[in-house]
């Protein structure tokens, strides 16, 4: 059977670490200290953080397809309400963690994703209706906010960058909905990228027995404060082999100050530059010591790259003085030091070392993205578009292209639709005319040849199409 990397979801219940330890909670047991004290009990800071974590119960209306067979009365007396074709409500359970006391709650992306309603079920029992403040798929991370007035109880968020391989972990959540339950382990392994489909790489490693229920539950140290947000499993079965995958909380800290801020979606710096990793040929040419870091493979024209000095070939070690192992090791500490900062880059050329200091923003909007709708009757009716600029390739995950205007959105039933456009279509040229403008483009739309020639770059692929 072949191992495979599960993202995990289910019912659960997670309970965290303690903020400090108390002696009055049980005054028999202590937190272990040194590898004498293992004989005693971790039950203290269970029981200090379990208010602190709570039940998300995201709720989605789904449409079950219908095959035709079952359009027949005859057919629908046996189905009933359970016939293919009919709405229904679909619940997935997950957890959360509360981190500010006015109840804000971290938690996985996919716990949430789609969902038209969500709620939380507290340790105590108690219900509340949530808002979600920020999601990313790209990150796997959520921000709720319980609708509430009142004080909550929360788990204090720990430095991730302070955790070394060998440190104590524990898990704690419900997996395959049998209880709460507790693991325990340690750090495997700090940097692990090409765990999930997202495009975020770097996750800490632990061998606490995680499995399908912990997702969205916390991932904790020996002061009982938040080190990462269990995500993912390496897994043959759906069960755990010893090998969980967590978001470090330095990256929970950035992505919650997004949401406190009132951002709409979370960006993050943009340097204008693409970035490879460094092979073993790769480094014995460049006479790097080790098959490290992340070589520089383009530069954009006045990015903050170029302006930097930054040139292709030249292999960035470390930032900030904390090393880089690859590409997704760079791009995660970038992004954990924040935007209106500054980075210090280890930069290795030519057997030579330098520093480069790297202003770290938001993508530019330039040109102006002149959002239009397009309407009449053209193939691109019911399109709306967008010039490209930096910040609108960040925004849709666009390869790294400047040419032709992009499809933000695509308008249900439209002949657009019906065509097949999609979102993220780029659309370089209309009838040997090339569209270098939203304007361009609804100039072209206007016009009525009766043959559209299109020249349509979707995914890096050029498709070129004729319709009448």
């Amino acid at each position: 059977m072949t191992a495979h990397f599960t993202r995990i979801s289910a019912a659960a219940l997670f309970a965290g670490m303690a903020l400090t330890m108390q002696p009055a909670l049980a005054a028999d047991r202590v937190v272990p200290g040194s590898d004498a004290e293992l004989q005693y009990s971790y039950a203290p800071l269970v029981k200090q953080t379990a208010p602190a974590v709570v039940n998300v119960y995201a709720e989605r209306m789904v449409t079950r397809r219908m095959s035709p067979l079952f359009s027949d009365p005859f057919f629908g007396q046996f189905f009933g309400q359970q016939m293919p074709g009919r709405s229904e409500k679909q619940t997935s359970l997950g957890s959360g963690v509360i981190v500010e006391k006015n109840g804000t709650i971290i938690t996985n992306n996919h716990v949430i994703a789609g969902a038209d309603d969500v709620r939380v079920a507290l340790a105590d029992g108690r219900e509340f209706p949530c808002t979600v403040l920020l999601k990313d798929d790209r990150y796997d991370l959520a921000v709720l906010k319980i609708d509430s007035d009142e004080d909550f109880p929360t788990i204090p968020i720990g430095d991730s960058d302070a955790v070394e391989v060998g440190d104590l972990s524990l898990a704690i959540g419900n997996p395959f909905a049998v209880g709460q339950t507790v693991t325990s382990g340690i750090i495997s392994g700090l940097a692990r990228n090409s765990i999930t489909d997202g495009e975020f790489g770097f996750f800490l490693q632990t061998d606490a027995a995680i499995n399908p229920g912990n997702s969205g539950g916390a991932l904790l140290d020996m002061q009982g404060e938040l080190i990462g947000i269990n995500t993912a499993i390496f897994s043959k079965g759906g069960g755990s082999n010893g090998i969980g995958f967590a978001i470090p909380a330095n990256m929970v800290k950035v992505f919650l100050a997004a949401a406190d801020r009132g951002d709409e979606r979370f960006q993050r710096p943009y340097v204008g530059a693409t970035f490879g990793p460094v092979t073993s040929d790769m480094a014995e040419a460049l006479g790097l010591k080790a098959a490290r870091g992340a070589i520089i493979s383009a530069v954009r024209d006045a990015s903050p790259a170029e302006k930097a000095g930054l040139q292709p070939g030249s292999v960035i070690t470390a930032v900030n003085g904390v090393p880089v192992e690859h590409p997704d090791a760079l791009l995660y500490r970038l992004t954990v030091i924040g935007i209106g900062e500054k980075a210090d880059l280890t930069v290795e050329r030519d057997g030579k070392a330098s520093h480069v200091a790297l202003p770290l923003g938001l993508a530019p909007e330039d040109p102006p993205r002149d959002t239009r709708t397009i309407d009449g009757n053209s193939p691109f009716s019911g399109l709306t578009v967008e010039n490209i600029s930096p910040r609108v390739v960040e925004e849709l995950r666009l390869p790294d292209i400047s040419d032709g205007v992009v499809v933000a959105e695509v308008e249900a039933g439209s002949p657009a639709a019906r065509i097949g456009f999609s979102r993220g279509d780029v659309i370089v040229a209309v009838n040997g005319t090339e569209i270098d403008t939203t304007g361009t483009l609804e100039d072209q739309a206007a016009a009525s040849p009766g043959l559209w020639r299109l020249s349509i770059n979707r995914g890096g692929r050029m498709i070129n199409q004729i319709f009448r």
